[in-house]
C-alpha cells in the first residue's frame, strides 16, 4: 500500500509539471493554432537561465525565479515577433516544420551556452522527506511540484475570468474576426500567448529540474510526454492540460514500477494514437466540424 502511495504522490508530480508545459503548448494554440513543438525547449531554457542567475551571477532564489520567467517571456515574445508572424498566412504544414526546426535551434542554443555537462538541482527547493500516512515518505520536492501547480493554475483561471487581457485572449479564441470588429488587438493577444507559455516553460523547467535531480539537456526528453498530455486533453483545452497531465503522470509512474521502463516510455504515446483514433478532439477539446 505504501509503494502505492509513493508512486501515486510522484505521478501526481510529474503530471503536474507537465501539465505546466502543456499549458504554454494549449495557451499558444488556442489563441493562434500554431502547434509549439519548441514547446520542450522552453522548459530547458527556463531551468538554465534560473541556474544561471541563481548560482553564477549569485542572486537570491526569488529573483533567479524572476529573472528566469522573464527570460521565459522574452523568448516567447522574439519567437512570436520575428518569426511566426511573418508565417501568417501560410500553410499549417509550413508553420509546423518551423517550430520544428525552432526546437532544433534552441537545442543548439542551450548546448552552446551551457554545454552538455548536467547542473545541480535548484537549491531553494526543499530536497527532505516529508512522512504521509504513517511511514509512507515523499520527497518534498515532488509535493512542492503539486502546491506551485495548483497556485499558477489557479491563478490563470482566474485570469481568463477577471482581467481584461484574459477575456481578450478567450473572444479571440472563440473568434478572431469579431473580436477584431471589438477592437481587440489580435496580434496583441498572440504575442501575449507566447509571452505566457514562456513564463509556463520557465516554471515547469525549474521544478522538473529539481525533481529529476539537475539541470540538464535531458529535461527535453520529458517534456516528449507534453504531446499525449495535450492530445489526451483537448489541444484547446486547459482543463484538459489538468486532466491529461494527471493521467499521463500516473500511468507513466505505476507502469515504470509494476511493468518496465519500456513499458512506461511506450505506453503514453499508445494512448496518444488510440485517443486520436478513438475521440480525435480529446477529452475535453472543442469539436469543430469544418464544411467544404
Amino acid at each position: 500500500m505504501s509503494r502505492f502511495i509513493l508512486l501515486t504522490v510522484n505521478g501526481l508530480a510529474n503530471g503536474a509539471i507537465l501539465s505546466l508545459a502543456a499549458l504554454g503548448f494549449v495557451l499558444i494554440y488556442k489563441a493562434t493554432e500554431v502547434i509549439n513543438f519548441a514547446q520542450g525547449q522552453f522548459l530547458v531554457i527556463g531551468a538554465f537561465v534560473v541556474y544561471n542567475a541563481n548560482v553564477t551571477w549569485g542572486l537570491p532564489w526569488p529573483v533567479a525565479m524572476l529573472v528566469g520567467i522573464g527570460a521565459g517571456i522574452l523568448l516567447g515574445i522574439v519567437v512570436e515577433r520575428l518569426i511566426l508572424r511573418r508565417l501568417v498566412g501560410e500553410s499549417n504544414l509550413a508553420v509546423i516544420m518551423v517550430t520544428i526546426a525552432l526546437d532544433a535551434a534552441l537545442f543548439g542554443m542551450v548546448l552552446f551556452t551551457w554545454g552538455a555537462e548536467p547542473k545541480p538541482a535548484p537549491k531553494f527547493v526543499p530536497h527532505g522527506s516529508v512522512h504521509l500516512f504513517g511511514d509512507v515518505a515523499v520527497a518534498a520536492d515532488r509535493l512542492w511540484a503539486v502546491a506551485v501547480a495548483v497556485v499558477v493554475f489557479v491563478g490563470v483561471a482566474l485570469f481568463f475570468q477577471r482581467s481584461r487581457h484574459g477575456v481578450a485572449m478567450r473572444a479571440v479564441a472563440d473568434d478572431q474576426q469579431a473580436a477584431m470588429v471589438q477592437g481587440i488587438s489580435v496580434n496583441r493577444v498572440f504575442a501575449f500567448a507566447w509571452a505566457l507559455a514562456g513564463a509556463a516553460g520557465a516554471v515547469g523547467g525549474v521544478l522538473l529540474a529539481s525533481v529529476n535531480g539537475g539541470t540538464s539537456l535531458d529535461l527535453e526528453s520529458f517534456a516528449i510526454l507534453v504531446f499525449p498530455v495535450v492530445i489526451l486533453g483537448g489541444l484547446d483545452s486547459v482543463l484538459g492540460t489538468v486532466v491529461g497531465g494527471v493521467i499521463i503522470g500516473l500511468l507513466v509512474e505505476y507502469t515504470k514500477s509494476y511493468m518496465n521502463v519500456n513499458a512506461s516510455q511506450m505506453l503514453p504515446f499508445v494512448v496518444l494514437v488510440a485517443i486520436l483514433i478513438v475521440k480525435p478532439y480529446g477529452l475535453f477539446g472543442q469539436v469543430r466540424i469544418e464544411r467544404v
